[in-house]
C-alpha cells in the first residue's frame, strides 16, 4: 500500500484556483466520501484552507490513482483539465510523509511558523475519522505529523517572533511595557489594520479600549467590539492624557498630532511613558514626536523592519525545524517498513506454537504416569525451546535491512509458512 499526497497551494495556484477546488461545507462531507470509494483509494482525507487543497491518501497504484482522483477532482468543482494540470502536484511515500510532515510544522506555511494549520490538520484528520475513511496507515501518519509539529515548536523558536505588523506592534508595547494588563488603548481612527491590532492588544490584557474616529458611528461600532467607548475625533487629545498606548491609522492627508500638542498631553500625564504606534500612509504623527522624553513614536517603516527581522530568525529557526522533519521520517518509514514482516512474524509464531503443543500432547500420551509436576516442568522446557529457535528469525524480521522482502521469502520458505506440503516425522 503507498501513501501519496494529492493537492494544490499558495505556491502552484491563485487564489481562483484555490477558490474553485476547495471543500467547503457540504462540499467536503460529500467530496470525501466519493473520494474514499474511488477505485484503488484503501484511506483518504480531505485538507482544504485558504491556502492549500490537499488529499492524502492510502492506494495501490499511485499513477492510477492520481488519474482516477484528478478526474474526479475536475468532474466534482468543474475545472478544465489543464488548469489542474498547471496546479496539481503529486507525492508518494516518503516525500509524501516529509510533505505532511512540513504541513504540519507549519514549513511549507504562507507564513512559516504560524500556529492555524495545526489545527486545521487536526480538524481534517477527525473529520475523516467520524466518517471512517482512514484505517491504520493515515491513522499513523496523521498522529505523528501532529507530535512532529509539537516537537518542532518545542525544540525551535521558528513562532516566536511577530510576522504581521499589528502583531509586531503589540510585541514592541510589550518590551516598553513588559506587561500589558491594566494599560489604557486609544485607537485613532478606524483602519483595519489598527483593528486588528486592537485585537492583539485585548488578547494580552489592556484595560479599555478608546475609540476616536472621524465618522463618529463608524467609532461607535468599532468600540462595541471591544467593550469600549467612543469619542468625537475633536475630543482625542484630552483623551490622550489617559492613554498609555496610541495606534494612529486616520487616513488623514497630513499630521494629525504635533510636538508641541504631545508636549501638552505629556505634562498633563506627568511624563508617565506613551507608546505611539502610526500605521498611516502617509504618517499622521509628526516624527519630531519622538524626541519628547517618554514617548516611544514607532511607524510603519519600522515595524516592517522588525517583522523583516523575526522573519529572518523564523527561517533559521526552520532549517532547525527540517532537520527534526527528517529525523521523524526515518522513524516512521522504520515503522512502515516493520508492517511488511508483521504477518510473517505472525505465521512463524504460530507455527511455532501448533509444532509445541501437538508434540507435547504426543509425548503425554506416550508417558501417561508423568506427575504434574513433570508436565509442566516439560511444558516450560518447550516453550523455552521454541521461544530461542524463532528468536533469530523474528529479530532479523524486524531489523532495517536492505533486501526485507528476499528475507522474508527465505524465511517463510524454510519454515514452511507458504501453505506448503511438510513432512511429518510422527
Amino acid at each position: 500500500m503507498k501513501i501519496i499526497v494529492i493537492g494544490l497551494n499558495h505556491k502552484t495556484a491563485d487564489v481562483d484556483v484555490r477558490e474553485k477546488l476547495a471543500f467547503n461545507g457540504p462540499k467536503l462531507e460529500e467530496g470525501l466520501l466519493r473520494l474514499s470509494e474511488l477505485q484503488g483509494v484503501e484511506e483518504a482525507i480531505v485538507l482544504s484552507t485558504c491556502n492549500r487543497v490537499e488529499l492524502y491518501a492510502c492506494v495501490k497504484d499511485p499513477e492510477e490513482a492520481y488519474g482516477a482522483i484528478r478526474a474526479f477532482l475536475s468532474e466534482y468543482h468543474g475545472l478544465d483539465g489543464p488548469s489542474l494540470d498547471r496546479s496539481l502536484y503529486l507525492h508518494v511515500d516518503r516525500e509524501a510523509v516529509r510533505h505532511v510532515f512540513r504541513v504540519g510544522a507549519s514549513l511549507d506555511s504562507m507564513v512559516v511558523g504560524e500556529p492555524q494549520i495545526l489545527g486545521q490538520l487536526k480538524d481534517a484528520f477527525e473529520f475523516a475519522l467520524e466518517r471512517k475513511t482512514t484505517g491504520m496507515l493515515l491513522n499513523k501518519l496523521m498522529k505523528k505529523t501532529i507530535s512532529v509539529a509539537k516537537r518542532v515548536r518545542t525544540e525551535t523558536k521558528i513562532a516566536e517572533n511577530a510576522v504581521s505588523i499589528s502583531f509586531a506592534a503589540c510585541e514592541l508595547a510589550r518590551k516598553i511595557f513588559a506587561d500589558l494588563s491594566g494599560k489604557a488603548f486609544m485607537l485613532l481612527g478606524a483602519g483595519e489594520m489598527a483593528e486588528l491590532a486592537a485585537k492583539h492588544m485585548m488578547n494580552f490584557g489592556v484595560k479599555s479600549v478608546t475609540v476616536a474616529n472621524r465618522t463618529y458611528e463608524r467609532g461607535c461600532e468599532l468600540a462595541s467590539e471591544f467593550d469600549g467607548r467612543a469619542i468625537p475625533f475633536e475630543e482625542f487629545l484630552k483623551e490622550m492624557v489617559f492613554a498609555d498606548i496610541v495606534i494612529c491609522s486616520t487616513g488623514a492627508p497630513a499630521y494629525v498630532l504635533h510636538r508641541e500638542e504631545m508636549q501638552r498631553v505629556m505634562k498633563e500625564r506627568k511624563q508617565k511613558p506613551v507608546f505611539i504606534i502610526d500605521i498611516s500612509v502617509p504618517r499622521n504623527i509628526d516624527p519630531e514626536v519622538n524626541e519628547l522624553d517618554n514617548v516611544y513614536l514607532y511607524d510603519v517603516d519600522d515595524l516592517q523592519g522588525v517583522v523583516e527581522s523575526n522573519i529572518q530568525e523564523r527561517h533559521k529557526e526552520a532549517a532547525k525545524a527540517e532537520d527534526i522533519v527528517e529525523e521523524e521520517i526515518e522513524s516512521f518509514e522504520k515503522w512502515l517498513f516493520s508492517l511488511n514482516s508483521v504477518p510473517t512474524i505472525v505465521a512463524l509464531r504460530s507455527k511455532a506454537e501448533t509444532i509445541r503443543r501437538e508434540e507435547l500432547e504426543r509425548l503425554m500420551n506416550k508417558c501417561p504416569e508423568l506427575g504434574e509436576k513433570q508436565r509442566k516442568a516439560i511444558e516450560y522446557m518447550a516453550a523455552a525451546i521454541m521461544n530461542k529457535l524463532i528468536h533469530p528469525p523474528t529479530v532479523a524480521l524486524k531489523e532495517d535491512v536492505e533486501d526485507k522482502d528476499a528475507l522474508i521469502a527465505t524465511i517463510r520458505k524454510l519454515y514452511a509458512l507458504n501453505g506448503d506440503d511438510e513432512e511429518n516425522d510422527g
